[in-house]
């Protein structure tokens, strides 16, 4: 996901104008909202993921799915996809904060954003104005050190900032559609750290990723193309996927939104400089 949004204010920086006041893109019902939100935090692996969905929800399984394409279609839904552990697998990450010609940010972010390890990225309103993650498989040669310093220079970034994750606090985050901010704040719990050091894989877990990452097909039985490319029957597939989940490799399954175009009027990220012993 790469956006950057509106340019800067005269003067350096200013606030990002992009807001949508009025709701989502198109509108929603409540039928809609349930099933986003249920799409975002309780897509099963299962044959018939659909029909979980659907009963759920008090509707058809015909009735969830033709829902879901024409939320995909709208862009309220971005993608129904697979979420694999880049740090289980091996990936290094980064967050990286740079600092680039402010009248002109597109041709900076343009060159980033072609780097396929990058996921996100940002205009923000601050002296180091585009924010993105990257992260760089296993054995790669530059690594994430060397990739940054090909791309500050092809970017023409005057200045980087790496900021590593040394503890990672929470992973996931869905987008409360029925009810409002303060069911979506409480719904927040304090847990420990996530364990963050790379898990064993192998070759089958592999091909398994590489057959199912991406959009996934909207069908009742979302899984059967994956799993006949790769000549497994659809029990021993998704067996895989539930011990690939049991050791980290896959976080879940599940619907991603386009937040703006769900009603979600902005987001912002927050710095904090806390006191060392106030940090956990």
């Amino acid at each position: 996901m790469a956006s950057v949004s509106s340019q800067p204010a005269a003067g350096g920086f200013g606030p990002k104008l992009r807001a949508r006041k009025h709701g989502a893109a198109t509108p929603l019902d409540d039928l809609d909202k349930r099933l986003l939100n249920l799409m975002q935090g309780s897509f099963p692996i299962a044959a018939r993921p659909y029909q979980h969905v659907a009963s759920q929800s008090g509707v058809t399984e015909q009735e969830a799915i033709a829902r879901v394409k024409r939320l995909l279609d709208e862009r309220i839904i971005r993608q129904v996809t697979p979420i694999f552990d880049t740090r289980a697998l091996g990936y290094s990450s980064m967050l990286v904060a740079a600092k680039v010609d402010a009248e002109n940010p597109w041709r900076a972010a343009n060159i980033i954003n072609a780097h396929p390890g990058v996921s996100h990225n940002y205009l923000r309103n601050h002296e180091f104005n585009i924010w993105f993650t990257i992260a760089t498989e296993p054995g790669s040669p530059l690594g994430v050190d060397r990739t940054l310093e090909v791309l500050s220079r092809e970017a023409g970034a005057d200045s980087i900032r790496q900021l590593p994750t040394l503890k990672l606090f929470k992973i996931r985050m869905d987008l409360e559609m029925e009810a409002g901010t303060d069911t979506l704040a409480s719904a927040a719990e304090a847990v420990a750290p996530a364990e963050t050091e790379p898990q064993p894989y192998d070759e089958r877990d592999i091909a398994v990723i590489r057959a199912l990452q991406g959009d996934m097909p909207v069908i009742p039985e979302p899984y059967a193309p994956a799993a006949a490319a790769l000549g497994m029957s659809q029990d021993d597939f998704l067996a895989h996927l539930e011990g690939m989940q049991e050791r980290r490799l896959l976080r879940r399954v599940a619907a991603i939104l386009f937040h703006r175009r769900a009603g979600f009027s902005a987001n912002g990220m927050g710095v904090w400089k806390v006191p060392e012993d106030r940090i956990m």
